[in-house]
């Protein structure tokens, strides 16, 4: 029974269509700021803070075809559906579950 997680509460985070394709934006969900990504219509939820310096990922680079971002202060990258820093060995940044619902984006936070 210990390894049973509790299931998450999606919160609404904006609407999908105010993030463009191949943008990012940082939105604050209970009390975290999260980083929401548009890549290509499918939509992918981060912890903002990269682990290096703490430079925010909602405004760093995307990469459609690689379906990463990168920190605007150094470049280090991370995948968008993992959280994975593939730049350097490092510390991943949590990776969120994410849906639409009515045009809305919404994050799921536990």
């Amino acid at each position: 029974m210990d390894n049973i997680r509790p299931v998450p509460d999606f919160l609404p985070a904006l609407e999908a269509a105010a993030l463009l394709p191949g943008k990012g934006e940082t939105v604050l969900l209970a009390g975290k700021r999260i980083a929401v990504f548009n890549v290509d219509g499918q939509f992918y939820a981060l912890d903002d803070d990269c682990p290096h310096r703490g430079g925010p990922l909602g405004p760093g680079w995307v990469e459609a075809g690689k379906y990463t971002v990168a920190c605007p202060l150094h470049g280090w990258e991370f995948d968008l559906k993992t959280g994975a820093c593939l730049t350097v060995p490092a510390r991943p940044v949590r990776a969120y579950p994410v849906r639409v619902v009515e045009g809305k984006v919404e994050v799921g936070i536990e």
